[in-house]
């Protein structure tokens, strides 16, 4: 699996998953440009990614149109096209409907589904005619629901509602677009939800359970899906999602 020459946007690039993939499309041969709100940790990750390849940071919040219209305009002028997307950034928001405020949901789904949107629409007419392919970070949120977690469990749900549509609208384009489903995954994330736990070594012990294959998922697992997904490898694929989980969700978790 290889993606040599092509140039790929990847957003939230700077950590966990999306610096994760990152990392590997350059391995794969492919130009990246680095897009995450943190601009600082951007342009470190752009820096380590051009000691072997070619990266460009982009600083900016996916939710903001203006931004997500300068990131698409700034990888096209700097690599001269594009090739692939990859809709990763996303954060949690947790909460009943009735203790979430329309300011935390707006937030929740403007990050976590409105930033696919936007991102979509802007890439989109640069991926015509290039055999373009759009990834899609979901997450088994979409289809396993979890108490407290209502606003983030609809924009995971969307975002493969979304990814259906896309293949539907632009497959007569060339352009494939699927989504790919996470479960727990080794991230800063997972570090963060785990030390606001009374118990997190206890609560790793029944994560860990949870998964036949005895083990957490890292960035790296996710990255060489999202490879598959992009490359020629998967050249019929699309519409549809990947879940990489470890096996967690057809264990009943």
């Amino acid at each position: 699996m290889r993606l040599d020459n092509k140039i790929a946007l990847v957003t939230g690039a700077a950590m966990g998953i999306g610096a994760g993939i990152a990392e590997r499309f350059v391995e794969a041969g492919a130009a990246v440009a680095v897009f995450d709100i943190n601009a600082e940790r951007a342009l470190q990750m752009a820096e380590s990614l051009n000691r072997t390849g070619r990266a460009l940071p982009i600083p900016g919040d996916v939710a903001n149109e203006e931004d997500v219209q300068n990131a698409v305009a700034r990888t096209v002028k700097e690599f001269g096209a594009l090739d692939v997307l990859v809709n990763n950034a996303g954060f949690e928001v947790l909460g009943q409907v009735v203790d979430l405020t329309s300011a935390q949901w707006d937030r929740q789904l403007g990050v976590n589904l409105k930033g696919f949107f936007l991102c979509c629409k802007y890439a989109i007419p640069h991926l015509r005619g290039r055999a373009g392919a759009i990834v899609n970070i979901s997450s088994v949120h979409a289809f396993v629901s979890y108490a407290g977690y209502a606003a983030y469990d609809a924009s995971k749900a969307g975002i493969i509602g979304l990814t259906r549509a896309l293949a539907l609208d632009h497959g007569s384009e060339g352009i494939r677009v699927n989504a790919i489903c996470p479960g727990y995954i080794n991230t800063p994330l997972m570090d963060r939800w785990l030390a606001d736990l009374p118990d997190p070594e206890a609560t790793m012990e029944e994560v860990l359970k949870a998964h036949p294959l005895g083990r957490i998922g890292t960035p790296r697992d996710i990255a060489e899906a999202a490879l598959f997904l992009a490359s020629d490898a998967a050249s019929f694929i699309s519409g549809t999602y990947l879940v990489v989980d470890g096996a967690m969700t057809a264990a009943g978790h």
